[in-house]
């Protein structure tokens, strides 16, 4: 009797603290909202995997898309991937092992969205922080209102997030409020150390305002012209990888065409062999982009 109750409060403890964690992100035995909030302002903290993929969605251009719509592309590419892997070899097994492969086909596309648009921001950064410079220096704007001047000039990817922030301003006259809405639409490291700067300046004031934002530009500067460097060094291995991607395709439907190539395809060593050199093809092509990824800059004004 008395190891059945231990058993059944041992149970519910430990639903409770499953449903507590992935509910609401809540850690440890003790007040899960008070743990939360320390957590999340201890400096150095590392993001939650929930603000990670919020992260990516907003590079990607996918942070107003439901989920249920990044569902279905990614259902709806890995039955088309699956059908024709049917048709061509007319077996289960390769259409399910084109299936799952197509399945991360919308993944790298947004992978190559958010590529471009990190960039893009990248790119766009130092024009936009030396626009501001001179609109506070020279122009005698405040900060608020050369920071959506500058927004207005930005990039078509980075206007949106200018404009909301604006909206938030207008409606709140809060800057703290107005920059936390910029930092979350925007996802960028160079964004948030901008943004803080840009912050700190309008609470506190201060004269070194004209020098520290020019430090950041020379900064930020010197990184874009570095992933630039890299990026065409790289040039001719990134082709060489789309490339080889069609060389086990073309051979495949070559062998189909030959003799009794499209029966061998349907034996079970033959759908092996098939679910096998899809497997070695697709991890293949994932290894290399991870060898080619250059490194990303690690958000720390969260």
């Amino acid at each position: 009797m008395v190891i059945g109750i231990l058993v059944a409060c041992m149970a519910a403890g430990g639903t409770y603290l499953l449903y507590t964690a992935f509910a609401f992100g809540w850690r440890g035995f003790g007040s899960g909202r008070a743990d939360g909030v320390a957590r999340r302002d201890r400096p150095g903290a590392p993001p939650s995997p929930l603000a990670r993929v919020r992260d990516w969605l907003t590079h990607a251009g996918l942070a107003d898309v439901p989920l249920r719509e990044i569902a279905a592309a990614v259902a709806g590419s890995a039955a088309a991937c699956g059908l024709v892997g049917l048709v061509a070899f007319g077996a289960p097994l390769p259409a399910a092992a084109l299936a799952m492969a197509g399945a991360g086909w919308p993944v790298a596309v947004w992978r190559a969205r958010r590529r471009a648009h990190r960039a893009a921001a990248q790119e766009a950064w130092p024009h936009i922080i030396e626009e501001v410079r001179l609109l506070t220096s020279a122009l005698g704007r405040s900060v608020p209102q050369a920071l959506f001047d500058a927004g207005q000039r930005a990039p078509d990817p980075l206007r949106p997030a200018f404009e909301a922030a604006q909206r938030e301003w207008m409606l709140s006259t809060d800057f703290d409020r107005t920059v936390a809405v910029l930092k979350a639409r925007l996802a960028d490291p160079t964004a948030d150390a901008a943004c803080e700067t840009l912050l700190v300046a309008y609470e506190v004031g201060g004269a070194d305002l004209d020098s520290r934002l020019e430090a950041l530009v020379r900064d930020r500067v010197v990184d874009v012209q570095g992933r630039k460097d890299a990026v065409a060094k790289q040039a001719g291995v990134r082709f060489a990888r789309r490339f080889v991607l069609l060389v086990p395709c073309g051979m495949a439907f070559a062998g189909m065409s030959i003799g009794t190539g499209r029966a061998a395809y349907r034996t079970s060593w033959g759908q092996l062999l098939v679910v096998l050199a899809i497997s070695v093809v697709t991890g293949c092509w994932a290894w290399a982009g991870v060898l080619l990824r250059l490194p990303d800059e690690e958000r720390v004004f969260q």
